[in-house]
């Protein structure tokens, strides 16, 4: 199904694989008659060509991006506009789309939601952006059917940010990043690897593009092999896949942890823009003669079998016949994750969703960027139609991603289908992918065409005893269960029609609603702040010593930026940096948060020029230890001189999962100074972590010198930065001496370094 090169490769004529190998030049040049270096086959992939053409710093391995648009939502575009405000920002650079699709509800917290989108609108005019009101479409829909062009690039603070099947290569970051577009600075990266995904063979009838993305998924994320690199989607079975099924699979390459994607496209995607009215942003895209991939993922499509992935992580993936087949065995394994995951806070158990030898299911859900697509919305209306979802506990829900999916849906008879069966069918919303939407009964199991089931992506709150579970699946094989009664069905059992849908696009539902400022600002324009929407706090510059206290310690394999941050109800203060803080570890521990900002009255005490030591005690004995060891420190008297306290936390492999800045920037506001990790799970979690004044250090594997609650010394840490130094010696302050121990900081442009010195982008550039 799914196959792993172990090197790279060559591609030559789009179809024909050659390993890398001392024989492969020469039988290429028996091919084709050419001869080519390795260096020259590497430019001659789509994603080099693109990146070439947006890189502003002449060298390609040190790559400095300035992208054509970008886009973020109303969790995250308040703090965005606020940063770029504290740094001067006077008009949007280029076209910004600030979509309302997350807080759309306006249910948690009185007035805020709206307010954040009346922010929103009063931005994009004085800015000269675009405002997309609540229920229209989800972020990333309207990108594909507004914003993306062939061979353009798109920045958005979404982690699925992700248009490459129409030939736009996209990245989800963290809104630091934005804001730096937004000042006409530089996105800067290394040159990464490209991978090819080679598709060949064509998906049997009833498999989905949710299964096909479910299977790369499973194939690669433990490993690693895409990690922070492009995936190039090439061979014969691209073509035979509509527009809407590349997109869904797509969209769900965030869940490999690369960095971006691209496809290449044909008069497939030709008509897709055609359909929108947008001819003139198509370009043919396609690797040269001979293209040089760093890796290859090959993917049998004709092999590929109605997935799932069950709790709690993308990658957890099986087989729906094998899940069936091994019942007692699967779910088994899934409570075994679960006391990781859940860290043993409740009892958690599916054997008793086993009835008659069966699996049964409590909730269905169509959704998103990645469920509400046309296609597979009429895919599910034709297995469903003419039968009854049943009048017991199992529900079903379906979103399409946009107003214009949904006009379509009622015109052709779909939404109809759909609702006589029980089904409901709702607006525009991103909800039930990030715990704000359809949340089931305690103990319940939803099964998604969304995006993620991380833990409490369904509302779940561990501490009130509350849980539930999600599992991944395509639209067809959710509509195949419901029509089952929730009994947990392929769709490829399915015997009845699907049917051929054209889809036709109506751009009068948008013309009619969004603000579109067509890039004109309005600087006479107030904006419109409501009473949760508050400045960022000051922060402090990088002193010359830390003193941290380690006060989360967390060694499950992978951490993520839901776990660092919650989602659901915490979205709705994601314009208040101290409101947010207070939730912040808050379902991984729930002591981080006081213990965080007791260290920090030090901090503070030191910033108003009074003792430490008289606001946190414990730090005495601490300060006498560092003292004695480093007599030329001067902490005989108080405050010590160029000394700064905080606190710092370990994780394994931390930032797995959504690009929100706020997984870093409530550890930030809190005191933090640094991430200690094994390894960081995405480019973008560190990149956030920098962004916002804290260093991202790294620690061997297996190594650990110290525990919670302990003390660390870094001397001279801000010599390191300025000297660019990648290992740095600290200490351990325990039972009164001094345990030395390494850290490393990896590699950081000119640019990161003067950022963690000044000690967030914020003061970076304003100071």
């Amino acid at each position: 199904m799914v196959k792993l090169s172990t090197g790279g490769a060559y591609l030559v004529n789009g179809t024909n694989i050659i390993e890398d190998s001392p024989e492969a030049l020469r039988e290429i040049e028996s091919l084709t008659g050419k001869t080519v270096t390795k260096e020259e086959a590497a430019k001659q992939s789509i994603a080099y060509g693109i990146l070439e053409s947006h890189n502003t710093s002449g060298n390609m391995q040190k790559l400095k991006i300035r992208f054509d648009k970008l886009t973020s939502h109303d969790i995250t575009f308040v703090g965005i506009i606020q940063t770029a405000r504290a740094s001067g920002l006077e008009k949007f650079p280029m076209p910004y789309v600030l979509t309302n699709c997350h807080n759309s509800l306006c249910a948690v917290g009185g007035t805020i939601n709206e307010d954040d989108h009346m922010f929103g609108l009063s931005c994009a005019k004085k800015y000269g952006g675009i405002y997309v009101p609540p229920h229209q479409a989800v972020i990333h829909q309207f990108a594909r059917e507004m914003l993306a062009g062939g061979g353009k690039m798109i920045l958005g603070s979404d982690s699925h940010t992700r248009y490459g099947a129409l030939g736009t290569m996209a990245m989800g970051e963290g809104g630091p990043e934005l804001v730096k577009q937004l000042l006409n600075q530089t996105y800067d990266i290394n040159m990464p690897q490209v991978v090819a995904v080679y598709l060949k063979g064509e998906p049997k009838r009833g498999v989905g593009p949710q299964d096909v993305a479910l299977a790369i998924i499973g194939a690669v994320f433990g490993n690693g092999y895409v990690n922070n690199k492009v995936m190039e989607f090439v061979g014969p079975g691209v073509e035979k896949l509509s527009a809407d099924f590349r997109i869904g699979i797509d969209v769900m390459t965030t869940e490999t942890t690369c960095l971006s994607s691209i496809w290449k496209t044909d008069d497939t995607i030709r008509e897709f823009y055609e359909i929108h009215g947008r001819t003139q942003e198509f370009a043919y895209l396609a690797p040269g003669e001979v293209a040089y991939y760093d890796g290859v993922v090959t993917v049998d499509l004709d092999q590929v079998e109605p997935m799932i992935a069950m709790p709690f992580h993308p990658s957890n993936t099986y087989t729906i016949d094998e899940v069936n087949r091994n019942l007692s065995d699967v779910l088994a394994d899934v409570e075994k994750r679960a006391l990781v995951s859940l860290d043993g806070a409740v009892d958690y158990s599916l054997k008793d969703k086993v009835w008659d030898g069966k699996f049964h299911v409590d909730q269905g859900i169509i959704a998103g960027c990645a469920g509400g697509g046309f296609e597979n919305i009429c895919a599910a209306a034709d297995i469903l139609k003419g039968v009854s979802i049943g009048d017991g506990g199992f529900t079903l829900s379906v979103y399409p991603a946009s107003t214009p999916i949904y006009m379509e849906l009622i015109k052709n008879g779909c939404a109809a289908a759909l609702l006589e069966t029980g089904a409901v069918l709702k607006t525009a919303f991103c909800g039930p992918c990030f715990g704000a939407g359809d949340t089931p009964a305690n103990n319940a199991f939803s099964i998604r065409h969304s995006t993620r089931n991380f833990p409490n992506r369904e509302g779940s709150k561990l501490q009130s005893g509350q849980i539930a579970s999600v599992a991944l699946m395509d639209a067809r094989s959710i509509a195949a269960t419901a029509a089952n009664k929730g009994v947990l069905t392929p769709a490829t059992e399915f015997d009845g029609t699907l049917n051929q849908y054209k889809y036709y696009f109506d751009s009068n539902i948008y013309k009619n609603r969004v603000f579109d400022s067509k890039g004109v600002a309005d600087p006479s324009v107030e904006i419109q702040l409501g009473p949760n929407i508050k400045d960022w706090p000051e922060m402090s510059a990088l002193p010359e010593d830390l003193v941290l206290k380690v006060v989360s310690e967390i060694h499950d394999p992978v951490t993520t930026t839901d776990e660092l941050i919650p989602s659901g109800e915490t979205s709705s203060y994601r314009s208040n940096p101290l409101g947010l803080a207070e939730f912040a570890l808050s379902r991984k521990d729930p002591m981080y948060v006081g213990r965080a900002k007791e260290i920090q009255k030090a901090q503070k005490a030191v910033e108003a020029g009074e003792d430490p030591v008289e606001m946190v005690p414990e730090l005495r004995p601490v300060l006498e230890t560092v003292g004695a060891a480093f007599p030329d420190r001067e902490f005989a008297e108080f405050p010590p001189k160029e000394i700064g306290f905080g606190s710092v936390i370990f994780a394994v492999k931390p930032g797995d999962g959504s690009a929100r800045e706020q997984a870093a920037s409530c550890q930030k506001v809190l005191g933090g100074w640094a991430n200690i990790a094994n390894e960081y799970a995405t480019k973008r979690y560190r990149s956030n972590l920098m962004n916002w004044g804290m260093l991202p250090f790294l620690i061997d594997e297996g190594e650990l010198p110290f525990q919670n609650l302990d003390y660390l010394f870094i001397p001279e840490i801000r010599k390191a930065v300025e000297e660019a130094k990648r290992e740095i010696t600290a200490y351990v302050v325990k039972d009164g001496g001094l345990q030395p121990f390494t850290l490393r900081l990896g590699e950081m442009t000119a640019e990161e370094r003067e950022i963690i010195l000044k000690g967030c982008l914020i003061n970076y550039n304003r100071i």
